[in-house]
């Protein structure tokens, strides 16, 4: 089961459109502040990961000051003052999608905090809702119960996998990217060339920026730290134009070659080192998930 989620994700078609041409792209959208509120719509369904969670509409969250944007700042975050009925609705809490779809394009995050706590399962994501899984799922930012490193993970339909090695920073943990098998596992790679990527530590150093690019023959993720003084100038800056040939080497690299369940899971959840059990333990301390929170800068997209 999702406990307590707090999600963001953006719609597309996975590995659908043409090629493009080069590694250079313009920027098409800029959200900032108050403009999450024009590029996304809060989506108050049931969790469809079965989490001890009730997503609200975005006049519920801002009545509940669960979400609330100034300046460059927007907020989304989960309730942290309710105690729960065991047979009661989930904690309150936040998920939003973008009004916009795209297909071939470059994403930038410029985050300044990801949830943080047990029970959490935060997660930034795209996918085409409405063709899941056959349309694909590319989770940028993804984790449970405060365990480093991120993972990013493709979900796909079947006959679609891997290879083990390839040329990235991070470590594959699994290389088959069916949703239909291994409880949906999907092919992830664990950002292990930096624990601060994820969770508490990620939120100790300020953020950072998370960027990914897709293209009809390749997904690529990166992460740079809020320090890295080697994090690409036109990524972090908002530039009009960026060239993704001169960021590096990425953290995941997906090559388009051979194409709640998580958090609340009981030997998950137990093997992070959290007390009693996911549903308890989300019903009865409110004050846990004081830093369940997500803090944007900005998103900015390129195509």
């Amino acid at each position: 089961m999702k406990p307590n989620t707090i999600n963001v994700s953006f719609a597309l078609i996975l590995f659908a459109g043409s090629a493009l041409a080069g590694a250079n792209y313009t920027l098409t959208e800029s959200i900032v502040g108050e403009g999450f509120y024009d590029s996304f719509n809060f989506e108050a369904i049931p969790d469809p990961t079965d989490g001890r969670v009730t997503y609200v509409n975005q006049s519920t969250a801002q009545m509940l000051n669960l979400t609330y944007a100034m300046g460059n700042t927007f907020i989304m975050r989960a309730d942290d003052t309710t105690v729960l009925n065991a047979t009661g609705p989930g904690r309150n809490s936040v998920r939003i999608r973008s009004n916009n779809q795209y297909t071939q394009h470059v994403v930038v995050f410029d985050m300044q905090h990801m949830p943080e706590g047990c029970g959490t399962w935060p997660a930034v994501w795209e996918t085409n809702e409405a063709n899941w899984p056959d349309g694909g799922e590319v989770d940028i930012v993804e984790g449970v119960n405060n365990v480093e490193p991120n993972q990013s993970t493709l979900h796909t339909s079947p006959n679609c996998s891997m290879p083990a090695s390839t040329t990235e920073l991070g470590t594959t943990v699994s290389t088959d990217c069916d949703s239909s098998v291994d409880g949906n596992a999907g092919c992830g790679v664990q950002l292990t060339e930096d624990y601060n990527s994820f969770g508490p530590g990620f939120n100790s150093i300020g953020g950072g920026w998370y960027a990914m690019e897709r293209t009809n023959s390749s997904i690529s993720v990166w992460f740079w730290e809020r320090d890295d003084e080697t994090a690409p100038i036109d990524a972090i800056s908002g530039a009009w134009i960026i060239d993704t040939n001169l960021w590096g080497t990425p953290a995941a690299y997906f090559p388009n070659t051979y194409c709640g369940d998580w958090a609340g899971n009981a030997a998950v959840y137990a093997a992070s080192g959290c007390p009693s059990d996911c549903i308890t333990y989300v019903d009865s301390n409110p004050t846990a998930f004081t830093d369940a929170y997500f803090q944007f800068s900005s998103i900015n997209v390129y195509t």
